[in-house]
């Protein structure tokens, strides 16, 4: 038995360490004196794990007998003085850990560490930021270059580690979802735990320790503001951050999130980290509400005036996820973040086996014979996950009359598609970032897609998704419900004859209740008062503060940037609607984005000047009307 308080360190951190196989694997790769790769750059968010999976490393190197120089950023003042470290032992491994901290060491260590060691070292160096750009761009470093982005922990490592831990086994599950795997939200958990059962009510414990260790110290209240307003939204462009902050110019803001270790970038924008997502809309929540709600009615706004452009309608998905603390929605996008890592596919011929299979588990040997008579006629679509494995799939249908299925043999005829079999291959239809992700795709394919006449929707049960899908419109069809073997399948059910798309999506914008102003409108402006200020309003829109002294701010409780976000989306609701649009771009090229003059106005749109101050004369009452309707 070990003597030594460092040995039982040791001991103590290996047993505490779960899964990371694949970055395991990689190490393993370059301890090899063949393998091509001699230096893992590991990155991830802070408390994702990246110390401890050093102090694994070192250990792997230790028991295969390896000299080893550890260098920690958090101990270090700068480079001065590293020079005199002995990097010379044949099979060094060197591990850096917090390299951010330290300014210039990565440059340094790049420049004038890696080229002098012995051919067969082995690097890691690790930290919060993403690596630098040279480190891929320079020839010679892209071939002995190895980039590891640390995630969170996978669902049976993530309980592994709460057991380790001696969190009880009936609370893990809950735990685990909460936490989303990250490690060291796992662990304080775990502390939390062996004090009292973890519930949601300790839940901001563990949240106001996450937040002060994702987030350290912000440049100005401005940056921390631009920080919280990106954890309210799904994706963060830099013209939506000024539009959330009310600003002219978010550039440089834009670029500082972009920089943050808990913030990743897509092709659609920034987002948070879900845990640093969570830690700081929590916090936001409770401490400033008002600044919540304020934030979360500019991305409305911001969101509904790109309902109109045909190229923006994946808008929809970041427009869906305000309303996750509705009673509608909340319960299927409160996972919405988590999507961020799927994608949507034609399965393999060995994919449709497995989805044969997971129809098979989940409701039964006919369904499952029906599925591949379909699939035999129609292509699926899976899911997949950050690695690539299938984790979902839907399969939509021609839903034409078929006497072996009892979901079409009674359809009414007409163009109908119907979503025919869907799931999470886990989960089955339970509430889960799969399957958000199906639901949003299907939105997507009903805005871009050849309109049918209907579309139809199967759910194994009707009760949790009632409420849901009449909040977008999808009515309850009773009459279509369908039984297969021992499952009964309830039918919910969208006419786009009646609801073309477009209108289908402003209909949802007149039901997001997170745009209405205060109503003390009513209060201090009477209707025939409302209607005065909203035309003064409108003819001093295209001046620069022509809103300064508009008695709509105070009857309002608005600020000026607010107030004119307002009018544009009410203007784009005035667009969506077909019989409003000859009125739309009347106040469109005379208010909003006014010509020199009305003449010339009238020319633009092509009008003779009786027509178009008909037409104008209308947008204003329309205008007038929809406003009023808004706010009371």
């Amino acid at each position: 038995m070990s003597t030594r308080l460092g040995d039982r360190l040791d001991a103590a951190r290996q047993r505490g360490f779960v899964g990371r196989q694949r970055e395991l694997a990689a190490f393993h790769d370059l301890l090899d004196p063949d393998g091509v790769a001699r230096v893992l750059l590991v990155h991830g968010a802070g408390g994702v794990g990246k110390t401890a999976l050093l102090h694994r490393y070192a250990w792997l190197a230790a028991r295969a007998e390896r000299p080893m120089v550890w260098l920690d950023g958090h101990e270090l003042d700068g480079v001065e003085g590293l020079d005199e470290l002995d990097l010379d032992a044949d099979g060094l491994v060197l591990l850096v850990d917090t390299v951010e901290r330290v300014p210039g060491l990565d440059r340094w260590l790049r420049r004038e560490v890696l080229p002098r060691l012995p051919a067969d070292a082995a690097v890691v160096i690790a930290g919060r930021d993403r690596p630098a750009p040279i480190w891929r761009a320079d020839p010679g470093w892209r071939e002995l270059v190895r980039v590891l982005p640390l995630g969170n922990l996978g669902h049976e490592d993530g309980l592994r580690l709460l057991a380790v831990r001696g969190v009880p086994e009936e609370e893990r599950e809950a735990a685990l979802e909460f936490t989303r795997g990250h490690p060291l939200a796992l662990a304080l958990v775990a502390d939390v735990s062996a004090q009292r059962r973890f519930s949601a009510g300790s839940a901001h414990e563990v949240m106001g320790e996450l937040l002060r260790g994702f987030v350290d110290t912000v440049p100005s209240p401005l940056h921390r503001q631009a920080l919280e307003a990106c954890a309210q939204v799904l994706a963060t462009t830099e013209p939506l951050l000024e539009a959330l902050l009310g600003l002219d110019d978010a550039g440089e803001l834009f670029g500082w999130l972009r920089g943050l270790s808990i913030v990743e970038y897509g092709s659609r924008g920034l987002f948070p980290h879900d845990l640093a997502r969570d830690a700081l809309a929590a916090e936001l929540g409770w401490r400033d509400p008002d600044g919540c709600e304020r934030i979360r009615r500019r991305a409305a706004a911001y969101y509904r005036r790109q309902f109109t452009e045909p190229s923006r309608h994946s808008v929809l998905l970041d427009f869906v996820y305000l309303h996750r603390d509705t009673s509608a929605l909340g319960p299927f996008v409160v996972g919405y973040p988590q999507t961020s890592g799927l994608s949507a596919d034609r399965p393999t011929r060995a994919e449709l086996g497995t989805i044969v299979s997971w129809v098979r588990k989940h409701e039964g040997d006919e369904s499952a014979r029906l599925c591949e008579r379909w699939l035999a006629r129609h292509d699926a679509t899976v899911i997949r996950g950050q690695d690539g494995a299938a984790v979902g799939f839907y399969l939509m249908i021609d839903a034409v009359p078929d006497p072996e299925d009892p979901a079409t043999r009674d359809l009414e005829p007409g163009r109908v598609r119907m979503v025919r079999f869907w799931m999470d291959g886990r989960c089955y239809q339970e509430p889960s970032p799969v399957q958000l992700f199906i639901t949003t795709h299907l939105f997507r394919s009903y805005l871009t897609g050849d309109c049918p006449d209907r579309t139809l929707l199967t759910f194994a049960t009707p009760e949790p998704w009632a409420e849901g899908c009449a909040y977008v419109d999808f009515a309850r069809l009773a009459a279509a419900d369908f039984t297969v073997g021992d499952h009964t399948f309830a039918v919910f059910c969208h006419d786009w004859r009646q609801v073309p798309p477009l209108a289908w999506v402003a209909r949802l914008a007149e039901r997001d209740a997170l745009i209405e102003a205060a109503p003390a409108a009513r209060r201090t402006l009477g209707e025939e008062e409302f209607g005065q200020a909203v035309r003064e309003a409108l003819r001093a829109y295209g001046k620069a503060d022509g809103l300064r002294d508009s008695p709509l701010l105070s009857a309002l409780d608005l600020g000026e940037r607010e107030l004119r976000a307002l009018f544009e989306d009410v203007a784009a609701q005035l667009a969506a609607s077909p019989r409003d649009l000859k009125a739309h771009r009347a106040l469109h090229h005379t208010f909003l984005r006014p010509a020199r003059t009305q003449a010339d106005a009238a020319a633009l749109l092509g009008l003779p000047t009786t027509t178009y101050r008909r037409h104008l004369a209308l947008a204003e009452s329309r205008f007038t009307e929809l406003l009023w309707q808004r706010l009371h």
